[in-house]
């Protein structure tokens, strides 16, 4: 599949993959793959040097866009159906009725603690969902054709692709606090604890905004930027146009820039490394975060998109293969 023919087209550009992890107790894995102890998922401290392997593969709706973890299951956002699936993370399985209708074109997925939020690229809204049943709370305009979505812990903020700016809602009742101009065709969403972080696919570049909306800085990357994901000290943006990744420090200085496979996409950090989905080689590459280095590159499925880390594993959306992989 070339790159630039599947990636263009607007119902596929915008494949965002947020992971926000919030209090609550998680098993921590170790290398054996025992639960070693208990730990507040907010630090992430999971620190896996090991190999991974494809353990498994769950089919879930057409053309599954992002993935987020709500702290027990995984939520992937199927494009083509105006869905989304839930599946439980410990086996992958549906617990109860598992899929659940949202707007158009489907394509961003974060949980704020609570909640699901899903952008509807086709629809200019987002949609709400309670985590614990599925059940809609609300729909929310935005702007237009909205992708990627990040959490602050109080708002949701929802980047605008063909308006070139982000929204802020505020998590509790969905109300607009504000709309602000950022780069060009805007997608992946990440918050660094204090402030957001935007990649502009159509400038080149990310924009740095604080929680007020003021711009903070607008930094140059790779090609055709799409997923962004903070490591707990670092800004780390996919680079679609350049099959590689920038790694940038909080002020914007870059740090450095990393090959990965072909067409990356987006992005996921374990609590030591770098996972980046390859949306042109159907596989992801593991990324020490320290430095760049590459620990490994593993097949999954086809037409990779959203990453997210569960405290345990890595799940991966299959855009072509309408599945999602379990590392």
């Amino acid at each position: 599949m070339d790159k630039q023919t599947s990636i263009l087209p607007k119902s596929r550009l915008g494949r965002f993959a947020s992971l926000v992890l919030l209090s609550g107790a998680l098993g921590l894995m170790a290398a054996s793959g025992v639960v070693s102890s208990t730990r507040n998922p907010l630090q992430i401290a999971i620190l896996h040097w090991y190999g991974a392997n494809q353990t498994a593969s769950f089919g879930v709706g057409n053309g599954p866009e992002g993935v987020a973890f709500d702290g027990a299951s995984l939520w992937v956002s199927n494009r083509s159906d105006g869905s989304v699936t839930k599946l439980r993370a410990s086996d992958g399985a549906c617990a109860g009725t598992c899929t659940f209708a949202v707007g158009s074109l489907p394509i961003g997925v974060a949980f704020d603690g609570a909640n699901i939020w899903v952008a509807n690229f086709g629809g200019n809204n987002v949609t709400k969902l309670k985590a614990s049943d599925g059940s809609n709370l609300g729909t929310f305009a935005v702007g237009s054709s909205p992708e990627g979505l990040a959490f602050d812990g109080v708002n949701i903020w929802v980047s605008n692709r063909s308006s070139n700016n982000v929204t802020k809602l505020k998590a509790s009742d969905g109300s607009t606090l504000g709309t602000f101009a950022v780069g060009t065709q805007p997608v992946g969403v990440a918050f660094d604890g204090a402030n957001i972080w935007v990649a502009n696919f159509g400038s080149n570049n990310v924009t740095k905004l604080n929680e007020s909306g003021t711009i903070l800085g607008t930094f140059a990357v790779g090609i055709q930027p799409i997923g962004v994901t903070f490591d707990g000290a670092n800004i780390w943006v996919a680079n679609f146009g350049n099959d590689n990744v920038t790694e940038l420090k909080l002020s914007g200085t870059t740090l450095g820039t990393f090959a990965v496979g072909t067409g990356p996409t987006f992005l996921a950090f374990d609590g030591a490394n770098i996972w980046v989905a390859n949306f042109g080689s159907s596989n992801v590459t593991k990324l020490k975060a320290s430095n760049g280095s590459t620990l490994g590159t593993f097949a999954v499925g086809s037409a990779p998109n959203g990453v997210a880390f569960d405290g345990a594993n890595i799940w991966v959306a299959n855009f072509d293969s309408h599945s999602v992989s379990k590392l």
